[in-house]
């Protein structure tokens, strides 16, 4: 076993466990487990021809329509995300948003959501130049990656506390 597998074994024994068993049931008996284990990769997909749509453009100038129209199919794949994982914590942990186990993911989530929001506005408002709109995408990107490293810390959890159990 690598070190770093070893300590997230260690990590698993001592935090509590991410679902308590009735959480876990629900979690699993839920539509919107399934609707989120489809959205997510989904998203992911989006915003990686976006990442290299808004990349490209930024490096050579070409390419603004698609470099858009991709931001705003992965803020709207994005809002769709959010809600549906609002519905899914509700349907695990009894509340829409900032479950005690989700509390930093949604808050992370929160920021990502506003800089999405934020470039929306700024592309119909005029606000922002093209290059200036490509980098607030890129900041809401960089966002995103880390809020997307923080829930698959949180299925690699939930995998170490079920085979904990």
């Amino acid at each position: 076993m690598s070190q770093l597998s070893a300590n997230a074994v260690d990590l698993a024994r001592v935090a509590p466990p991410l679902y308590t068993a009735e959480q876990r049931r629900r979690r699993d008996e839920s539509r919107w487990t399934l609707v989120q284990g489809i959205l997510a990769p989904a998203q992911f997909l989006i915003f990686l021809v976006s990442l290299g749509l808004v990349l490209r453009f930024l490096a050579t100038g070409d390419g603004y329509a698609a470099a858009t129209l991709s931001i705003v199919v992965k803020t709207l794949a994005l809002y769709a995300i959010m809600v549906t994982g609002a519905i899914w914590e509700k349907a695990v942990f009894g509340q829409y948003l900032l479950a005690p186990q989700f509390f930093w993911e949604d808050v992370v989530s929160f920021l990502v959501i506003t800089l999405h929001t934020l470039y929306l506005w700024a592309l119909w408002s005029h606000a922002l130049a093209p290059a200036g709109l490509m980098t607030l995408a890129l900041l809401a990107y960089a966002t995103y990656v880390i809020n997307a490293g923080q829930f698959i810390w949180k299925l690699r959890r939930a995998r170490l506390d079920r085979g904990m159990a």
